[in-house]
């Protein structure tokens, strides 16, 4: 990436406007080794999504990446059809429907796919998440939490997993429920929650930022967890055990700045001792709906927070780099990373170099398959 081009902007970029803008835009985020942090670079770097389309290939072929192919259009036009036969709707970052928590994270999706009222994306949102083998009493208090936030105004999100998770969704129908789905966001995931998928679809919202139709993998569902954390002002944990995915979702809550919270349960109870462990480490306990409200910190009305979300930045210009110094970044960057994942804001200051040197650079790592990125902002050696 040696490009000279400069964009002060800190701003998302403009969301598409016409159908050849949301063409691009799903061009560029489903090419190979284009994740959400890539594609706010990119489109930073060269100002739209078509431009940085044009430029993919030499940025693949200047990371070392031989015979770069960026997704064919057809792939993404059978992919606006399905959409149009699901009813599904685009969000794109910086537009109006997508929600501004959300949009303050470090690897928020630049777009996603909904169906169901999108009007709730403006609304304040509480996580709900817990275990998928609950107890009857684990049970009895999501449906309680969820009936209880529903009423004071809070949009209940979860991830349509069976267990807690269903509870929630199924207590807040009436009042507002988002499912963020882990695969196609016209998969019914798991089976037998299709008819409450139906049912959320008809009074709040489904969501996905995968392609339409893709069936969701192990691999997808820690991604899609730092959507539910990320969209919400606080994480309630309900039952979770020593090493689950709901307490995935809790760390991304406490790495985007988000309050955590936790049901105690049991100690002889497996699927309480995550809660437990939460709990012991800091995070609020809870007994009922007012308890999750009080820890809420003060908030700013949704125009305060959209205008505030605006102003964070998404990538770092781009400044020509001397190629000695690049191999040198590269040959550091691989030196500290490790499978184990560190936060890229602590990888620049053990670096000690320029954040808007260091980025570029990450990106070429990235596309050349040698580091990934995980939920929260995370960086690790790729497998």
């Amino acid at each position: 990436m040696t490009e000279d081009l400069e964009h002060p902007s800190t701003h998302p970029p403009l969301p598409p406007t016409t159908e050849d803008d949301r063409i691009s835009w799903l061009r560029l985020l489903r090419s190979r080794r284009v994740g959400p942090s890539t594609f706010f670079r990119l489109m930073h770097e060269h100002g739209t999504a078509q431009a940085a389309l044009e430029a993919l290939p030499e940025v693949a072929r200047a990371a070392g990446v031989k015979e770069y192919e960026i997704c064919p259009e057809g792939v993404v036009l059978a992919e606006l059809k399905a959409a149009r036969d699901a009813g599904a709707q685009l969000v794109c970052a910086g537009s109006d429907a997508y929600p501004p928590d959300l949009l303050q994270i470090s690897d928020a999706p630049p777009l996603f796919w909904s169906i169901g009222d999108i009007s709730l994306l403006q609304r304040p949102m509480i996580a709900l998440v817990g275990a998928r083998n609950a107890s009857s009493l684990g049970l009895r208090m999501a449906r309680a939490l969820a009936a209880g936030l529903g009423e004071k105004g809070h949009i209940v999100v979860s991830g349509l997993a069976r267990g807690i998770d269903t509870a929630a969704h199924q207590a807040a129908l009436d009042t507002g429920t988002i499912a963020v789905l882990g695969g196609g966001v016209d998969v019914m995931y798991p089976a037998e929650n299709t008819n409450l998928a139906r049912d959320i679809a008809q009074s709040g919202l489904r969501l996905s930022e995968q392609p339409m139709g893709l069936s969701p993998q192990a691999r997808h569902f820690p991604r899609r967890n730092r959507i539910i954390s990320g969209m919400s002002r606080a994480t309630v944990v309900v039952e979770a055990a020593a090493k689950s995915g709901s307490l995935i979702t809790a760390r991304n809550a406490l790495d985007q700045g988000r309050e955590v919270l936790a049901v105690p349960g049991h100690p002889f109870d497996a699927r309480a001792a995550g809660c437990n462990m939460l709990i012991r480490d800091g995070a609020r306990l809870v007994r009922n709906a007012d308890d999750v409200i009080e820890a809420l910190p003060q908030t700013e009305t949704v125009s305060e927070q959209m205008e505030i979300a605006l102003e964070q930045p998404q990538a770092a210009p781009v400044v020509s780099r001397p190629q000695a110094d690049t191999a040198t970044l590269h040959a550091l960057i691989l030196q500290r990373l490790g499978p184990s994942p560190i936060a890229e804001d602590q990888l620049i200051r053990d670096l000690a170099a320029p954040a808007h040197n260091v980025s570029p650079v990450l990106v070429d790592l990235e596309l050349e398959g040698r580091i990934k990125r995980q939920a929260g902002g995370l960086l690790a050696l790729a497998d």
